[in-house]
């Protein structure tokens, strides 16, 4: 066992969750989160602590062991507009909020880390941030409002675990390269003509019109990405009329788009605003069309990823650390990525037979808590192998 292990603040990290859990606030609003995390750093020694933003806190550990690199952790801190259906003796009392992503227990693994390292100053050689991020929810993100005020200029790399059930308890899966897909789409309105269904003559039908839409979308992938590319267009919802005897006036539509890298992205959007405007023009109909663009995809450096592995092997041992497939979910981290070399990690939470069978941003969805110490741990080797004394 690592000399450090026993300094590991187990039940605390157990407490911090559940406080957390139980007291959840939505994206940007996270104010009693972040002074409750800010409250609970200003008990650790050696720690510099600010508010870059109104609702985020960062922690600084300036090593006494001479100079080196500056490593960020990273933890978000917001919860999801859901209402609660766990059993959890600490379930939300917050009506219609609820940590269905598990936000909560990566703020308690990171406070673990900081717990441990803010007595080891002496230990390290450069400096470590620790970044409670506010917002992870809800676009354009908190991560990017933190890259704007400047946390990461100082930063050389940065390392994030997500929580993630229906994998092993405390396992830990690093995906080398793209990590996670961009997430974007769109709300699209066609403006037709209606009538009656027996004199379709006069009208312009928005279901024939979003029906030709829909089929040509789906072309636009096997017919303008590469094999060797990612890309998924998925129509979500499709809505239009009241009776069957009644032409309706307009239908909608929305989709979701997932990608990777950003000259795919960039050319899914130019054919999707192609196809809709020609589509329409060919039935002359009129559409307005909202393309959102969400987070960009996590890449993980594929050098820093091997290095995670490594570290993440020495305190949790081979069988539980594992090369993950890529996570089909976006992730606010990628403004990280973007700026500096990065890993972003997933760790497991539970399988289903032990009551981890639901997904994030369910309603029940729950983790095991045993699983949060490995997180800790994987968070303390890292810094010790990146800044700590040969």
């Amino acid at each position: 066992m690592m000399d450090w292990f026993d300094q590991i603040p187990v039940e605390k990290i157990s407490e911090w969750r559940q406080h957390l859990h139980k007291h959840p606030e939505l994206s940007f609003k996270e104010f009693k989160t972040s002074q409750y995390i800010y409250d609970i750093l200003s008990t650790f020694p050696n720690l510099e602590l600010t508010r870059p933003t109104p609702t985020s806190v960062v922690a600084t550990l300036v090593g006494a062991a001479g100079e080196g690199k500056t490593i960020a952790l990273r933890a978000d801190m917001d919860a999801l507009p859901i209402q609660e259906e766990t059993t959890l003796d600490f379930k939300s009392v917050n009506d219609g909020v609820m940590h269905a992503c598990g936000h909560d227990t990566h703020v308690a693994m990171l406070l673990g880390a900081a717990s441990v390292l803010s007595g080891m100053k002496d230990k390290l050689a450069g400096t470590v941030k620790f970044i409670f991020q506010h917002a992870e929810e809800q676009v354009p993100g908190g991560a990017q409002e933190l890259v704007d005020a400047g946390v990461l200029k100082d930063v050389d790399q940065i390392f994030g675990i997500h929580i993630i059930p229906r994998l092993k308890t405390g396992s830990l899966g690093i995906v080398p390269g793209y990590t996670t897909t961009a997430a974007d789409g769109f709300f699209l309105k066609i403006q037709g003509k209606g009538s009656h269904a027996s004199t379709p003559e006069l009208s312009i039908d928005p279901i024939v019109v979003g029906s030709h839409m829909v089929m040509a979308l789906q072309s636009i992938v096997s017919r303008n990405v590469p094999a060797s590319e990612m890309a998924i267009l998925s129509i979500g919802e499709f809505h239009s009329g009241q009776a069957p005897n009644i032409i309706a006036d307009t239908a909608t539509l929305s989709c979701s788009i997932r990608t990777t890298n950003e000259e795919i992205r960039n050319l899914m959007e130019k054919r999707v605003r192609e196809v809709i405007e020609y589509v329409a023009a060919a039935y002359g109909a009129t559409v307005e069309l909202d393309y959102v663009r969400g987070y960009s995809a996590v890449y993980s450096t594929p050098e820093l990823a091997e290095f995670a592995f490594e570290s993440a092997t020495k305190v949790l041992g081979k069988d539980l650390v594992y090369e993950s497939p890529m996570l089909m979910a976006s992730e606010d981290f990628s403004a990280y990525t973007k700026v500096v070399p990065g890993c972003f990690m997933l760790l497991g939470a539970g399988l289903e037979e032990e009551g981890c069978g639901y997904m994030n941003h369910h309603p029940k969805f729950r983790v095991m808590e045993e699983a949060l110490v490995n997180g800790t741990k994987v968070e303390v080797q890292l810094i010790l192998d990146l800044l700590g004394q040969k």
